[in-house]
């Protein structure tokens, strides 16, 4: 395995909560510095993928692009609980892979809050935006599965209703409950489960319809210029 997608994989599941427990414990809009700190742990992992070298701008634009998409998928279409932004972070992470999934998922999560409203819940978004772009990375990294249309959409739907959708709740959880019992968690999860079932319908969606001509222009562009690709045989360990 890759250097980086261990550093990934300790950055979700240690640094970052780490970081969101202490942020918790501090007063005042402390998320915004919690935010900060959650891009940079993340570059930590996205910086080793390039194994040595520095990344291009053109590299680190087209990741801003697919930033800027992402947050459209969110603030721009109109129709109630039908949001692409999964779906666009989900490829994103399919395309260049998970530290880059991980990161354009916190960024289009911190950006788009800048039009709704930033609040304790800003980090927590960033983990769980980044957590779909990460695993779809993972997951279709090496053929593990094949990137059809069909397989992108049901993977999108597994992912946001049972992944996704369930970290956005444990937000709730810490946040809301004053004190976290089994019985009040259960009942976040209940009550956040048809959002999340609406939002993994409208994710499925745009991977089947968009998944693959998304896919394939990334794909001539990172051929065409070498974005985002590793030197052959090195990184693993």
């Amino acid at each position: 395995m890759k250097k980086s997608h261990i550093a990934t994989l300790i950055v979700f599941l240690a640094v970052i909560p780490l970081t969101l427990a202490l942020g918790s414990r501090l007063s005042g809009r402390t998320y915004y510095v919690s935010s900060t700190l959650v891009i940079a742990e993340l570059l930590i992992p996205f910086f080793l993928a390039f194994e040595g070298r520095r990344p291009q701008a053109r590299e680190l634009a087209v990741l801003a692009v697919l930033c800027a998409l992402a947050v459209a998928g969110r603030v721009a279409i109109p129709i109630p609980g039908f949001k692409a932004i999964f779906a666009i972070i989900m490829i994103a992470g399919i395309a260049f892979g998970p530290e880059a999934g991980f990161l354009v998922g916190a960024i289009s999560a911190l950006a788009s809050n800048f039009f709704y409203s930033q609040g304790p819940y800003t980090p927590w978004q960033m983990m769980a935006y980044g957590a779909g772009g990460m695993l779809a990375g993972f997951l279709f990294d090496k053929n593990r599965l094949p990137r059809k249309p069909a397989v992108m959409g049901v993977f999108g739907f597994l992912a946001v209703a049972f992944f996704v959708g369930p970290l956005l709740d444990t937000c709730s959880v810490f946040l809301v409950l004053s004190k976290i019992s089994l019985k009040g968690a259960l009942a976040f999860y209940i009550s956040g489960f048809s959002v999340n079932v609406t939002q993994a319908i409208a994710t499925g969606i745009v991977l089947l319809l968009l998944g693959r001509p998304l896919l394939e222009k990334l794909e001539r562009i990172q051929t065409k210029y070498g974005i985002l690709e590793a030197e052959e045989g090195s990184g693993q360990i």
